[in-house]
């Protein structure tokens, strides 16, 4: 397993920008991929996918709603992925959580504990 420890939430008014950090520790040479999930407080909400990125070759994936305001990368020296998201609007509020695959792309099965992000309109 991994630990994953999200950092860099916060509160932001619209059109503003933050970075999420999620250090990962422990069997980081198994990881296959990482991402970014979010969950709105609103009843019902599920936990979304925002964006990942594969380990081997680093492709990116992400949600169309967050395509070319958010950016995924990793530092190679610190396994720690980064979420760098801009042009922020009030619907982006949602606890953001970090998660690892360490089953070969058949599902995230290690998980961060969130950080909040909340953007004012």
């Amino acid at each position: 397993q991994v630990q994953l420890v999200e950092s860099g939430g916060g509160l932001v008014q619209a059109g503003g920008s933050l970075r999420l950090s999620c250090a990962a520790s422990g069997r980081t040479l198994n990881i296959y991929r990482m991402g970014w999930f979010r969950q709105g407080q609103a009843p019902g909400k599920e936990r979304e996918f925002v964006a990942g990125i594969r380990w081997s070759d680093s492709a990116l994936y992400y949600a169309n709603s967050v395509k070319g305001r958010f950016t995924i990368s990793r530092d190679y020296a610190k396994t720690t992925v980064y979420l760098q998201m801009n042009s922020l609007k009030a619907e982006d509020t949602a606890v953001y959580f970090c998660a690892a695959d360490l089953t070969h792309g058949e599902r995230y099965d290690n998980w961060g504990q969130g950080t909040q992000v909340t953007v004012s309109s």
